[in-house]
């Protein structure tokens, strides 16, 4: 097991980004055998120190070995197995049918080529998912990499530093350690695309600071995830899906439900199915369960146990206790909640607290979720769809799961990514390798054809101009089908013929 983190000297990280750069220019990284070999090690990495894993998240976030193989270890294997079989499809460049008639003997296509050097800034609460699923995507389009792991999770992040040298080139990726003055120095260094799982406020610097480098990003952030349980929900299933997605890693998870809205008639069946299905998952003490997880730090305890002070105890259906030695908050249900609760409806609460508002009509809960910014996931529980999709176009998020909650994110077929304050961009199988992939146009012009190519030459004249307009906008619509497509084809051969011509 490796030792404390340390961080990394600050004169070193402007060190570390001009050496990728430098080893990017030599092409090492461009190579599909180099990168297929890379991700083969990364995934060896992860199925070799499995053990080594999961104790360190269970150090960071008392994570349960099943939330820790099924939510951060095994999605990092899967991807790199994906892009090990689908890279020379991924990376195969793309041809085009032309649309410009004077291009129809000529060759055009996208390369898919790398950005170049990438920074990955990676979050606390999947320390070893989210910083090594993106990382995946940057090694298969063929980057160099410079990994910035979250100090809050200090264990895992001080394993992976230990363990990437041991098994991927040190040439091509690198590890740097630390908090806001070494991520600081990180993003006033030049990078061709930054990648950024966290928050909107630091979202926003991060996005600061690639602009002053016209750089691309990135950014998965959160907001407020709303979950919705329509009047013909099936209670048992959404109590089920609903409280296993909520308390999943102690709710710290940006795709968390934030908050319920539930139609008012179901609300106190509902507690009382959750009441029992809390006490069949926890048992009677929740803090004695090695399922339940615990906050990641005093800090992050202290502003959710705050806000539980702040709640009327009346207002407190479920849970509400509290062990600051421990950092263990109870799965807390709120009820009585307005819209406006300046306690619990501003932020995202990432934890173990769900407030429930009740609706009496449908367009009600519609109107609470378009008058927030755009959630990085909705929840909606319904028997029918026409109901699921009755909500799905009123509203707007990132992404939505129907009658269960997160399983969207861990389908890696499925683009992940925000919108809005939510984030922008995305990732997950081919998304993650177009994420760090810049297509570029090309086109190879036939240099023997220049006779057809002396139509769009100065001086311009009525003759070039009926040539040119045919060749843009073709004939006009009165002429029929068939007489467009033989002109089509005739000017083609035209174009051939001209091309034979010239070569005599």
């Amino acid at each position: 097991m490796s030792g404390p983190l340390t961080y990394t000297s600050l004169d070193l990280i402007p060190t570390a980004v001009n050496d990728l750069r430098s080893v990017y220019n030599t092409g090492l990284t461009k190579s599909l055998d180099f990168r297929k070999q890379q991700l083969q090690r990364l995934a060896d990495l992860c199925l070799e120190n499995t053990d080594a894993l999961i104790e360190a998240l269970h150090k960071d976030l008392r994570k349960h070995k099943v939330e820790s193989v099924i939510g951060e270890i095994s999605p990092v294997v899967d991807e790199c197995q994906f892009m090990i079989k689908n890279l020379n499809k991924l990376a195969k460049p793309e041809q085009t049918s032309k649309r410009f008639l004077m291009n129809a003997t000529d060759k055009t296509l996208v390369r898919k080529e790398p950005k170049g050097v990438v920074l990955i800034i990676g979050a606390w609460n999947y320390p070893v998912n989210l910083l090594l699923l993106p990382f995946v995507g940057a090694i298969a389009a063929g980057n160099t990499v410079l990994l910035k792991p979250s100090e809050v999770s200090a264990n895992t992040a001080a394993l992976i530093t230990e363990l990437l040298p041991k098994y991927l080139s040190q040439d091509a990726y690198r590890v740097i350690n630390g908090g806001v003055s070494e991520t600081t120095v990180a993003l006033e260094q030049r990078f061709d695309h930054i990648f950024y799982t966290g928050n909107g406020a630091v979202g926003k610097i991060v996005m600061t600071a690639a602009a002053k480098q016209l750089c691309s990003v990135t950014l998965e952030l959160g907001g407020k995830s709303p979950t919705v349980i329509a009047p013909d929900a099936d209670l048992d299933v959404t109590v089920h899906r609903l409280a296993w997605g909520k308390f999943y890693n102690n709710g710290q998870t940006c795709v968390a439900p934030d908050y319920v809205l539930i139609h008012k008639p179901l609300l106190k069946p509902f507690i009382e199915k959750l009441r029992a299905f809390l006490e069949k998952s926890y048992g009677n003490k929740p803090q004695a369960s090695e399922s339940y997880g615990r906050i990641v730090t005093d800090r992050h305890f202290d502003r959710l146990k705050a806000m539980i002070d702040r709640i009327d105890a009346s207002k407190i259906a479920i849970g509400g206790q509290t062990d600051p030695s421990d950092r263990f908050i109870a799965p807390t249900i709120v009820t009585d909640i307005s819209n406006d609760d300046a306690n619990l409806m501003i932020e995202e609460i990432f934890g173990p607290i769900l407030p429930v508002l009740v609706y009496d009509e449908l367009q009600e809960a519609v109107d609470i979720i378009n008058g927030r910014d755009y959630p990085l996931a909705l929840y909606i529980f319904s028997k029918s769809e026409k109901t699921a999709n009755w909500v799905l176009d009123r509203t707007q998020s990132g992404g939505c799961c129907v009658n269960d909650t997160l399983m969207h994110l861990q389908e890696l077929s499925l683009p992940f990514g925000g919108v809005g304050p939510s984030g922008q961009g995305n990732y997950h199988g081919e998304r993650s390798f177009s994420a760090f992939t810049h297509e570029r146009t090309t086109m190879y012009k036939d240099a023997s054809a220049e006779k057809v190519n002396e139509v769009k030459y100065p001086p311009y004249n009525e003759n070039k101009y009926k040539v040119l307009s045919f060749m843009v906008y073709g004939l006009p619509g009165s002429v029929s089908r068939k007489v467009k497509t033989f002109m089509t084809v005739w000017m083609a051969l035209w174009a051939v013929l001209f091309s034979k011509k010239s070569k005599l």
